[in-house]
């Protein structure tokens, strides 16, 4: 076997996708020599399917990334061609920033960034198997049979791992157009005890931007006022361009049902579970078919070439008939398909096998982040990089791992929620998978994660200061508008009146905030103290949001603290479930296979009823007084 003198680091991260990139650039600057593995080290952080960050829930993932010291909104604000707020009519905890990325700039500016750090080792490397000893990860055998060792391995492989792209009846081993399949990893990871199933992707056709007719369609601009990711201050303003909408038609349809027995879905050759939230069109057609049409967006791929990505319009139907489908939409009647749309077909390893450090069970050392969990979605990915990669370290320095609980964050409810049901389809991150979600908002991430990205040691002095000042304001401001009072004069009941309001005495600035129809640009129009202070926006829509949501806040804040309550009930590590009687067999089955922490935990597992942890928490106070009688 041949063996390099230099080959032994840290950690090593097999994949650079959006999970791969979080976990090597957390670890290396934390002070870990760092392996960072790809099948093509041309593509980076690649985007394979929408060329886009955020959009609802996953705006919030971003924020809290970056919040945590993680540099996928740094990404984003660096490449986007165009920004928008969606939902900005309706509550905060909807509303959501969505970027659509140029695709070639954002894997570029990731990999610079990665090149620009001394511990990571770029290595383009077809891993093939897992080296452990003693139940440990100690290493990673390569295609060519090269050894690297490492304490630590961090598996973010994609749709990479055993891959098989699917075109009409047609198939290939890859894991995505135009890159190899990584063969023998499956098997390496089962003869360790690991469980692998598949799950099922795709990606819509890309056309020739030259080949639409765009008066056909509908404009979709960007925001005539910016907002970012990244919490650090002097993001980059660059120019915006369009996307535009299209609709399938009856004639679309009639295609589709007439080709369904050369849809590799329908005729059984693919056998993992698609994406539930994004089907493909013939799934929407199938499953919807009272829909007399559905909405497909046009959205540039970058500025340096001329691919254009049809949203909504995923496929695995033959190349041919793509082409067909695409030509009764209207704009895109003599489309020219640059590359067509697929599925793909992959392996990918159950979380419940996994701990909320996401270390498996079954070999210690070993971590799993991003679409090898059983998620979708690069945010999804890149938050369980992160994670990954703060954990690997906190493993290497015998710390105690970083589990963000759920009332803490989006990250905190994903991950939860992978580890502890049993998910059937590819998961993507929504805002209803949250029951605080009024608390977790995109605004205030910085609020809840910096100082624990802090304290770790991946947001710096420098950004910590600029965050606390910001709190500083906030709090002043916020003082301010529950002292400060506003006389009704004359001027100021004629503006309310423009707004459907009216003032018959003096009322603090706080309490006019309550009202629905007022906000904090009105009150400067009111009140010319507020608009001389010029407030910055970020201050002051905390401000706002805490004023007008007051009630609201304080009573999730109240289901937190009740929840609380639960998370105390420790369970022992070596807990016998077999030994607890007057608790279903099922419910044992569960709890053994994924033994949680805490009765919050195992109340959240599907299929443990209320009455189950009823018992557990009787049973855990007994424990508990029995070993202080005993002490």
């Amino acid at each position: 076997m041949m063996d390099y003198v230099n080959n032994k680091f840290d950690c090593i991260v097999v994949g650079a996708g959006h999970a791969g990139c979080e976990a090597a650039v957390s670890c290396a600057r934390l002070g870990a020599r760092v392996l960072l593995c790809s099948l093509n080290i041309d593509n980076i952080a690649l985007m394979p399917c929408n060329p886009a960050i955020g959009g609802p829930a996953k705006s919030t993932l971003v924020r809290e990334i970056d919040a945590l010291g993680g540099v996928m909104g740094e990404v984003a604000d660096a490449t986007y061609i165009q920004m928008k707020t969606l939902n900005s009519s309706k509550g905060p905890a909807v509303r959501a920033l969505r970027a659509q990325s140029d695709k070639r700039q954002y894997s570029d500016y990731m990999r610079n960034l990665i090149e620009g750090i001394e511990n990571i080792h770029l290595r383009q490397a077809c891993i093939t198997d897992l080296l452990v000893k003693d139940g440990k990860v100690c290493g990673v055998i390569d295609e060519f049979g090269i050894e690297y060792t490492a304490p630590v391995a961090i598996l973010t492989t994609g749709t990479s791992l055993a891959g098989k792209i699917f075109v009409g009846l047609r198939s290939y081993d890859a894991g995505r157009l135009g890159e190899k399949s990584a063969i023998g990893l499956s098997d390496s990871l089962r003869s360790h005890g690991i469980i692998l199933k598949k799950l099922k992707t795709g990606t819509p056709p890309r056309v020739d931007k030259r080949t639409i007719d765009y008066s056909k369609m509908t404009i979709q601009p960007g925001d005539e006022e910016l907002s970012f990711y990244s919490f650090k201050p002097n993001r980059p303003i660059r120019p915006q361009y369009p996307c535009y909408l299209t609709r399938t038609n009856e004639k679309t349809h009639e295609i589709i049902r007439a080709n369904l027995d050369k849809s590799p879905m329908f005729k059984g050759l693919i056998q993992g579970v698609g994406p539930r939230y994004c089907p493909s069109i013939e799934d929407k057609v199938v499953r919807f078919s009272e829909n007399p049409s559905h909405h497909i967006f046009i959205e540039p791929e970058g500025l340096g070439n001329y691919e254009m990505y049809i949203q909504g319009f995923s496929s695995s139907l033959p190349a041919d008939v793509q082409v067909k489908m695409l030509r009764t939409l209207p704009g895109l009647e003599h489309a020219h398909v640059i590359k067509p749309a697929y599925a793909v077909e992959y392996d990918y390893v159950p979380a419940l096998q996994t701990t909320h450090s996401l270390m498996s069970k079954a070999v210690k050392g070993l971590f799993f982040a991003g679409q090898i969990n059983g998620t979708s979605g690069y945010e999804e990915a890149a938050a369980q990089g992160l994670i990954a990669g703060i954990n690997a370290m906190q493993y290497l320095n015998n710390s105690e791992m970083l589990e963000l609980p759920r009332s803490s964050s989006y990250i905190g409810t994903l991950i939860d929620d992978l580890v502890t049901k049993d998910i059937q389809d590819p998961y993507r991150m929504l805002t209803s998978r949250s029951e605080y979600r009024l608390l977790l908002r995109q605004d205030n991430a910085d609020f809840r994660l910096t100082p624990i990205g802090h304290k770790i040691g991946l947001i710096d002095d420098a950004q910590f200061k600029i965050f606390t000042q910001k709190q500083e304001d906030i709090e002043k401001e916020l003082q301010r508008c529950r002292d400060a009072k506003i006389s009704p004069t004359d001027d100021v009941k004629n503006i309310l009146a423009k707004y459907g309001e009216s003032i018959e005495r003096g009322m603090k600035i706080s309490e006019l905030l309550k009202r629905p129809n007022l906000n904090y640009n009105i009150i400067k129009e009111l009140d010319t103290t507020t608009k001389e202070l010029n407030i910055p926006k970020d201050v002051f829509e905390q401000v706002e949001i805490l004023i007008k949501y007051e009630g609201y806040l304080k009573r999730q804040e109240f289901q937190v603290e009740q929840s609380g309550k639960l998370e105390k009930y420790r369970i022992p590590d070596d807990i016998d479930y077999s030994k607890i009687d007057h608790i279903s067999s099922e419910t044992r089955d569960k709890l053994e296979k994924i033994r949680p922490k805490n009765l919050a935990q195992a109340s959240r597992i599907g299929g443990v009823k209320p009455a189950d942890i009823s018992v557990l928490m009787v049973m855990l106070e007994k424990h508990s007084i029995a070993r202080v009688i005993q002490e």
